[in-house]
């Protein structure tokens, strides 16, 4: 799943302290202003409204420090720093306003505000819930309030709120993508792409197209969804937006096109290693084991230690039938170098056992090295003890061998090669009742896996989507 966030359009509600208001808030105040202070307080105000912040600053600190209750000189410093970035200056006088005034709605709103722009959500629901209790025909404090809960993992709640919202400013285009993605976040698809077809097609930007995208693939609309996300593309080709494509294309194995956007995100995001795996899955989903085969192997020498890339490459040359591709050969020296990597070794040995000479003493000697590399590294690596066994067979070591691939179908129960070598080395040892027993097995699970490539193209496309 693409990961969405709420545009930062939230805002405060600027409360302007005009000059004529001055004398009925001085009467609220706990400390009446003498009168010379009341006529300073008016002229910073005036100031203030008339945008000279810089002169009207110094007074409005004086006159909110000798009157910390005053509600006028702590709301007007409260915005001047909330608009200059200083939220920690901001929200002292936003407090000792929204408390001079606690029925003031814009006060608690803007209050609510400044600690949802500061990162502080849990004190921006509490605030903003108050301030909608005051005016709840506030579009933007509605706004708000759906911004904190969403980011306060209350999705659903926030849903409610953006909807209110919605009623009162129908025509802001970004309370209603607001409103669609808490609705897709709480799962709630289906009212999520109702209320995203009720935005007007020219108003319809990237962060509109790509959720439509995503959430139409979460209703089963996989046309909808992968036309939508290329719309998202055209309009903003990121990466996170060419990702998003060639991810929908990938989860229902459309290899070509894949392969198309894929290998155009990667030309233009070379750094982007989810989208050199995607191409590289995309190859081998459209059987291109050699340039599957090649990306794989650029992923791995990027991150060495990497088991599942070492595994897809493995896949990719096993495909191959372990030739075709000079990243086989290399796997080999991959592994000496890379110890850790038990999935590399166990394919280089298999690529070795696939090619060297039965006779070749020395190639066998180092396939068996590998294998017992892969095993110290990972003792759950079923594959290992299957070519263990095989390659003893090579040798004619057929006791020897049943240790192994008896220990192979014990990790993995349906592993047909396992079964089948076990049947061999029964033959040679006079067991016909077990080789049978094993052959029986063998047809068991080969009919079960018999459409084994489809299961590995979901298995790696499955990978990618987990793993980003």
């Amino acid at each position: 799943m693409m990961n969405h966030y709420l545009p930062t359009h939230f805002a405060l509600i600027f409360c302007l302290i005009t000059v004529s208001g001055v004398a009925q808030t001085a009467a609220r105040n706990a400390t009446v202003m003498s009168a010379g202070d009341a006529t300073a307080l008016s002229q910073a105000l005036t100031a203030y409204n008339g945008g000279n912040e810089v002169a009207a600053i110094p007074e409005l600190e004086r006159l909110a420090a000798k009157y910390p209750g005053n509600f006028a000189a702590n709301e007007a410093l409260g915005l001047i720093y909330t608009d200059s970035g200083s939220l920690v200056r901001a929200l002292s006088y936003l407090e000792h306003a929204a408390t001079a005034n606690k029925e003031n709605a814009i006060a608690q709103a803007n209050l609510g505000a400044a600690y949802l722009k500061a990162g502080d959500v849990k004190a921006a629901v509490r605030v903003l819930k108050r301030a909608v209790a005051l005016n709840e025909r506030n579009g933007q404090t509605l706004s708000n309030l759906g911004h904190a809960l969403f980011l306060d993992k209350q999705p659903e709640a926030a849903a409610h709120v953006f909807a209110k919202a919605a009623v009162i400013e129908p025509a802001d285009v970004d309370i209603r993508y607001d409103w669609a993605l808490a609705l897709h976040e709480s799962r709630n698809d289906a009212t999520a792409l109702e209320v995203l077809q009720q935005i007007p097609t020219a108003q319809r930007n990237e962060a509109v197209e790509s959720l439509w995208g995503e959430t139409a693939e979460k209703q089963g609309q996989f046309k909808e969804a992968a036309d939508h996300m290329q719309v998202a593309m055209r309009l903003n080709p990121s990466e996170q937006n060419v990702y998003a494509l060639t991810l929908e294309l990938l989860r229902h194995w459309t290899w070509q096109p894949a392969i198309e956007i894929a290998t155009y995100g990667v030309k233009n995001f070379p750094d982007s290693r989810r989208l050199q795996l995607a191409q590289a899955i995309a190859f081998y989903g459209s059987k291109d084991y050699v340039d599957a085969a090649a990306a794989f192997s650029a992923l791995l020498s990027l991150d060495p230690e990497n088991n599942s890339y070492g595994d897809l490459l493995g896949k990719s040359c096993s495909a191959l039938g372990w030739s075709g591709a000079p990243q086989c050969d290399t796997m080999a020296d991959f592994a000496d170098k890379h110890p850790a990597n038990a999935q590399v070794a166990v394919y280089a040995a298999s690529n070795i056992l696939h090619n060297a000479d039965p006779d070749a003493k020395k190639k066998l000697d180092q396939a068996q090295q590998l294998l017992e590399q892969a095993i110290r590294v990972d003792p759950k690596i079923a594959q290992a003890y299957c070519e263990l066994g095989t390659l003893q067979q090579e040798r004619l070591q057929w006791r020897q061998s049943t240790v192994n691939l008896n220990k192979a179908i014990e990790l993995r129960p349906a592993f047909p090669a396992a079964h089948y070598r076990l049947a061999r080395a029964y033959a040679h040892l006079h067991q016909p009742e077990l080789a049978d027993k094993e052959r029986a097995l063998l047809l068991k699970y080969d009919q079960q896996v018999q459409d084994d490539s489809k299961a590995i193209i979901k298995e790696v496309t499955m990978f990618l989507v987990a793993s980003h």
